[in-house]
C-alpha cells in the first residue's frame, strides 16, 4: 500500500510517517519502480505501535528501545518493564509537579480581585520570577529519582 494508504491504516499522518522514515525509527520502506514509498503489513504494525506508544507518553527515544525490543523475540520482559517502570516514575513526578502549579495558580486566582482595579497578584507573581513550591512530600519512587 501507498503512504496515503498507510496513513488512513495506521491513523499516523503522512507527515509523521516521513520523519519516523527520515529519523530512522522506522525501517525503510521499500520503494516502487517510480519510487514510491510501499507499505506493507509488519510495517503498518510498527506504525500503529509507535502511535500506542506516543499515546501512553513514551519519549522517541523510549519507543526507539521499545520497538527494538519488540522485533527481538529473543528479548527478556523485564528490559521492557524497566522501560515502563521509569515512565511510571518519570509521570508520576510530571504530576505531582503539575499538581504543585495548579495549586499555586489556583492560590494566586483566589488572591486576585478580578475586578476593574490594575492590581493583579498574578502577574506581580510571574513579575517576581519564583519557581512553584514544590509540596512537601514527593512520592517514595519519585523522591529518590530525583533527589
Amino acid at each position: 500500500m501507498n503512504i496515503g494508504q498507510a496513513s488512513n491504516a495506521s491513523g499516523i499522518s503522512t507527515k509523521m510517517i516521513r520523519y519516523y522514515d527520515e529519523i530512522g525509527l522506522v525501517r525503510p520502506a521499500s520503494r516502487t519502480d517510480s519510487n514510491y514509498r510501499e507499505y506493507d503489513q509488519r510495517e503498518i504494525n510498527e506504525l500503529r505501535f509507535i502511535k500506542r506508544a506516543r499515546s501512553l507518553g513514551f519519549s522517541m527515544e523510549e519507543i526507539t528501545q521499545l520497538l527494538s525490543l519488540w522485533r527481538d523475540r529473543e528479548r527478556p520482559s523485564r528490559v521492557v518493564k524497566d522501560i515502563a517502570d521509569r515512565h511510571i516514575a518519570d509521570l508520576e513526578a510530571r504530576i505531582v509537579e503539575m499538581q504543585a502549579m495548579a495549586g499555586t495558580l489556583r492560590h494566586l486566582s483566589h488572591c486576585c480581585a478580578g475586578d476593574d482595579r490594575p492590581d493583579c497578584p498574578i502577574l506581580a507573581d510571574l513579575t517576581a520570577g519564583k519557581e512553584p513550591t514544590q509540596p512537601a512530600k514527593a512520592p517514595a519512587r519519585t523522591r529518590a529519582r530525583y533527589s
